[in-house]
């Protein structure tokens, strides 16, 4: 139970780092995706996120990184999506610099740095 909750935190964080906005309550909708969706869209991170082994974003990870960010596609879409990830980063152990890494590494372009402190209504 406890790793499932740890996988749901890390995703959490990385979503709300890379398409920031929704809240963490599943049956809010983002667009055509709820919370539940992007948190469980970037569980292929969760490894990376906790500093584990591999020392890179897997292809999936990546791949569902990529998918979000393209739905994320307005400033409300990516305001909630980023609430909805920083919620439940909050419950996980993320490493901050590894989640930070993400957009890069996963060559995507945003216009906000991936940090805990964020405030979600400022993303643009």
């Amino acid at each position: 139970m406890m790793a499932s909750q740890k996988t749901v935190a890390a995703v959490i964080f990385v979503v709300c780092m890379l398409l920031m906005t929704t809240r963490l309550d599943a049956s809010v909708q983002i667009d055509d995706v709820s919370c539940s969706e992007a948190i469980s869209t970037l569980l292929p991170c969760l490894a990376f996120l906790e500093g584990s082994l591999p020392p890179t974003p897997s292809v999936d990870c990546c791949t569902g990184v990529t998918n979000l960010f393209n739905k994320a596609n307005t400033t409300p879409i990516k305001r909630s999506v980023c609430q909805c990830l920083k919620d439940a980063s909050t419950k996980f152990a993320v490493k901050p610099d590894r989640a930070a890494q993400l957009p890069q590494l996963c060559h995507i372009q945003l216009s906000f740095p991936i940090s805990s402190s964020i405030d979600c209504t400022k993303i643009q």
